[in-house]
């Protein structure tokens, strides 16, 4: 549910004609790739390397959503140096539990921290999306899913560990692999989960003029 490595600012082409995409993701997380995909959009991808260190005293949703917003704009100002309006979508996802923000895992020891904080309790999951539209107006929108965990055993969360899964993961886990059996109850949008709400997405876009195939 966060955004694996890619050099930043590199722009990449996950449709056959770049030319023929319709906006731009400001974002290098292969599960939103294969969301948007999977909803018959046509886009480029291009990385924000903005810093990600949250305000003092900032709300998580703030966070999440000044996050989303900061990446939206640094990339729809890049295109539009080179001339392209075309609509920039950024996201943000976080992992909250009890109003601590649990980020991506420096360790395994951190990973292991984590999960033992997720085992058997609720948690929310956040992502906060922003589109810059071609005119320089933004559509700006986050969503939350509130998620239980089993009560997992110590052997069980080295078991997660063992499959290197947490690496790069906000709350060190990925509910679409094999974390999917931890989840014992999801309230919400599960696509929101794996990094964007997809429907309230595609539906900004499409309000930025995005069409689908």
């Amino acid at each position: 549910m966060s955004e694996s490595a890619e050099p930043a600012g590199r722009a990449l082409e996950p449709t056959p004609n770049p030319e023929s995409a319709r906006f731009v993701l400001a974002s290098s997380s292969p599960r939103r790739r294969d969301l948007l995909a999977s909803a018959g959009l046509r886009f480029e991808v291009q990385a924000s390397d903005l810093p990600e260190d949250p305000l003092a005293d900032e709300r998580p949703p703030d966070y999440a959503a000044r996050m989303a917003r900061e990446k939206a704009w640094d990339i729809a100002r890049r295109r539009r140096v080179q001339g392209d309006r075309r609509p920039v979508l950024g996201a943000d996802t976080i992992v909250v539990r009890d109003g601590q923000v649990l980020g991506k895992p420096e360790s395994r020891d951190q990973a292991r921290t984590m999960l033992a904080l997720l085992s058997g309790a609720r948690h929310q999951v956040i992502t906060a999306f922003c589109v810059v539209r071609a005119d320089g107006t933004e559509d700006q929108e986050a969503i939350t899913t509130e998620v239980c965990f089993k009560e997992l055993a110590p052997a069980e969360i080295e078991a997660y560990l063992d499959t290197g899964e947490w690496h790069d993961k906000a709350g060190s886990y990925a509910v679409q692999g094999r974390a999917a059996y931890i989840v014992r109850s999801l309230v919400g949008s599960y696509t929101n989960v794996v990094g964007l709400p997809l429907c309230e997405a595609v539906e900004a876009l499409e309000r930025a003029g995005v069409g689908r195939e």
